[in-house]
């Protein structure tokens, strides 16, 4: 009786270590699994940057979004934490920039990009493999699904440099 005991306790401290290695690393890809380390909640500036069109900037104060401009205009709650959101976009892969022609998946000239707190999160092109993204964060290029991509309302205003040419 002592010898099954034994094997069954070693059986249980196995099953034990297996438990806590699965635990770790499914606790370390999800830390991996989103764009940044930021939580949405924790945003609190947010910087919209369309190619050919003015700079939108935005703070959160005491829980609410405003447009930075001469003075400060309150704007759409939902909107903004919908781009807020954009950091706990989850990642389906993460590529080395040194590996990847930036020009062929359009993050060349990026034409949008959305600055959360200071990071920068560059849209490049669709993927020609499946409904995915391209988006540089950083010195890395991480595959989304398309379905996180930024929103950008039709009434952008246009650059001061772009009105003029027109």
């Amino acid at each position: 009786m002592r010898r099954a005991h034994r094997r069954l306790g070693f059986l249980l401290a196995g099953v034990a270590v297996l438990v806590a290695l699965a635990l770790w690393q499914w606790r370390s890809e999800r830390a991996r699994a989103t764009l940044l380390d930021i939580a949405p909640a924790a945003v609190t500036r947010i910087d919209v940057l369309c190619a050919g069109r003015a700079t939108q900037h935005y703070v959160k104060r005491k829980g609410q979004w405003y447009r930075q401009g001469t003075s400060l205009q309150r704007v759409d709650d939902a909107r903004l934490a919908a781009l807020a959101a954009l950091a706990a976009t989850p990642v389906l892969q993460w590529r080395a920039l040194a590996t990847v022609d930036v020009a062929k998946i359009g993050l060349a000239a990026p034409p949008i990009s959305v600055r959360l707190n200071g990071h920068t999160l560059a849209y490049g092109a669709l993927a020609a493999f499946g409904p995915q993204r391209f988006v540089r964060v950083g010195d890395r290029i991480a595959v989304i699904p398309a379905s996180y991509s930024p929103r950008v309302p039709k009434a952008f205003p246009a650059s001061a440099s772009s009105s003029q040419k027109s």
